[in-house]
């Protein structure tokens, strides 16, 4: 008996079944994602449904015009500048670091007039900061 030797071939790796697999999942990655244009968000912050918070000894309220200026509990501050506005929150801590400062700003205030007091805020060792909004008319939701 007399057995003939094959020509050993080689191993293949066909690329087809793998190209078809990436094309279907690309396709559906295509089809499931969800794109978003941000040039047209509409942004109306100073509104919310939240009920109002109380008096408390701890809280200092910072209102911030729309021209810019600032006012501690009802006190104006005559500086405009981050040290003059992190010496007022310092003086208005009753309770120390456990104050929260809480940002009544206008809707037109200045973005930076809002960070200003947030960086004062962070000077003066205050980290516990929330921000004051209106009820919204019911309207709008």
């Amino acid at each position: 008996m007399k057995f003939r030797h094959r020509l050993r071939e080689e191993p293949e790796i066909n690329l087809i079944p793998f190209i078809d697999v990436l094309l279907v999942v690309l396709i559906f990655l295509m089809l499931s994602t969800t794109y978003s244009k941000f040039t047209e968000l509409q942004l109306n912050l100073p509104v919310a449904d939240a009920e109002q918070q109380r008096d408390r000894p701890k809280e200092i309220i910072v209102g911030v015009s729309a021209d810019g200026r600032y006012v501690v509990n009802k006190n104006t501050v005559d500086e405009r500048s981050v040290a003059g506005l992190t010496q007022a929150l310092g003086e208005a801590a009753v309770a120390g670091k456990d104050s929260v400062v809480i940002i009544s700003a206008d809707a037109m205030a200045p973005h930076q007039s809002v960070v200003s007091v947030m960086e004062a805020a962070r000077s003066a060792g205050l980290s516990q900061i929330t921000f004051a909004t209106q009820k919204s008319d019911g309207a709008r939701r």
